[in-house]
C-alpha cells in the first residue's frame, strides 16, 4: 500500500477509535459526576455499579446542567438517569432530538446538540442516532420524562437519546406514563422538599436484544425515588411510599412473569406490559440479581435525612 494511501487509513482508524480510548474523552463525562452531585439524594451517585463500558454524561444545555446520565456505549443506551423532580410550567415541547458531542469527538463542546445532516460517522459509532429508531416499532422512552422538568430548557434537555431506551409504545403512552403521573402526584402532595428520582432500564436476562443491531432493547424499565422531607400526618394509605418508593414496568409482553406478573384483566391494548409498584429494596435485590452487582441507589436508603426532616430537635 503507497504511504500517503496508508497515512490516511491509519489516521482515519485512529479518528474512529477516539471516542472508545477513555483517556482522551472530555473530562465532562470521562470519570465521575463530580460536575452534576446536586441530581443525587445527599450529593451522592448510585454506588456498586462496577462493569465497563458505562459512561457517567451531565447533561448539559443552555450553559447549565440539567440532569445526569449514566450511560452504556456499546449498548447505546442508558442504565439510568437521576434528576430532581420539578412539576412542568409549560407544555411538551416538540421533538427537536440530540446528541452528546463528548461522546464522539476528544474535544468537543460539553453541550448537547442538534442533530446535523448528515450524521457525522463519529456520532454515529459513539452513540444512538435517530437513524436507530426508524421503522424500528419502538418508541423512543425518556428515562427524565420532559414533564417532570420544570422550566422550557429543562424539559428541552431531556430530549437528548443518550436519556432514551427502545420502549414498547404500549408501555410508554400506557402503564408506564401512568406511574410517571402517580410519581408526580405524589410529589406535590406530599413532598415538602425536593424529591430525587432515577430512572433506569433493565437488559434481558438472556442476552441483548437489538434494534438496527446497535441499540439494546431493555425487557423492564424501573424508577425509584427518595422523598426525604414530606407530610408528617401521611394518610395511612400513603405511609408506606415515603420516604422511598420504586416500580418495575414490562416491556415485552413475552417476558416471564417472576419479576412483574401480568394482568391478565387488563384491556387488551396494555395487556403483557405492566408495572409493579414495591419497595426500594425489593427493585434493588432485583437489580442486584439481574445486573450482577451489589447496586444501592440512595446514600444510607434516603433515611438519614429523612429523620432530621421529620423530627428537627
Amino acid at each position: 500500500m503507497p504511504q500517503r494511501k496508508m497515512l490516511r487509513y491509519t489516521t482515519g482508524a485512529l479518528i474512529l477509535l477516539l471516542p472508545w480510548i477513555g483517556g482522551l474523552v472530555h473530562a465532562e463525562i470521562n470519570k465521575d459526576f463530580s460536575n452534576c452531585l446536586d441530581f443525587f439524594y445527599d450529593r451522592t451517585p448510585p454506588k456498586g455499579i462496577s462493569a465497563a463500558g458505562y459512561q457517567p454524561i451531565c447533561q448539559r444545555y443552555k450553559n447549565q446542567y440539567h440532569f445526569a446520565t449514566l450511560y452504556h456505549r456499546e449498548y447505546r443506551v442508558p442504565l439510568y438517569s437521576a434528576y430532581i423532580l420539578q412539576p412542568a410550567n409549560g407544555k411538551r415541547p416538540g421533538s427537536t432530538w440530540m446528541y452528546e458531542p463528548q461522546l464522539a469527538f476528544s474535544r468537543a463542546s460539553t453541550e448537547m446538540s442538534l442533530f446535523q445532516v448528515p450524521v457525522d460517522q463519529n456520532v454515529i459509532e459513539s452513540q444512538a442516532v435517530l437513524q436507530d429508531y426508524k421503522n424500528s416499532n419502538y418508541t423512543k422512552g425518556h428515562l427524565n420524562p420532559n414533564m417532570h422538568q420544570k422550566t422550557q430548557a429543562d424539559r428541552e434537555a431531556t430530549f437528548t437519546l443518550t436519556n432514551i431506551v427502545p420502549q414498547q409504545a404500549a408501555s410508554n403512552s400506557g402503564p408506564w406514563s401512568i406511574l410517571e403521573n402517580e410519581v408526580l402526584r405524589k410529589y406535590k402532595n406530599y413532598c415538602k422538599g425536593p424529591m430525587y428520582v432515577i430512572t433506569g432500564s433493565m437488559p434481558y436476562e438472556s442476552g441483548a436484544h437489538w434494534i438496527n443491531n446497535r441499540v439494546s432493547v431493555p425487557e423492564y424499565m424501573w424508577s425509584a425515588y427518595c422523598c426525604p422531607s414530606f407530610n408528617s400526618s401521611l394518610p395511612k394509605s400513603m405511609q408506606s411510599f415515603f420516604p422511598t418508593y420504586a416500580a418495575v414496568g414490562r416491556n415485552d409482553p413475552n417476558s416471564a412473569e417472576e419479576i412483574v406478573p401480568v394482568n391478565v384483566k387488563a384491556k387488551a391494548s396494555v395487556r403483557g406490559f405492566d408495572v409493579r409498584r414495591m419497595p426500594l429494596e425489593t427493585l434493588e435485590g432485583i437489580l442486584r440479581q439481574r445486573l450482577a452487582m451489589p447496586i444501592s441507589l440512595f446514600h444510607g436508603q434516603c433515611l438519614e435525612q429523612s429523620r432530621k426532616a421529620q423530627d428537627p430537635c
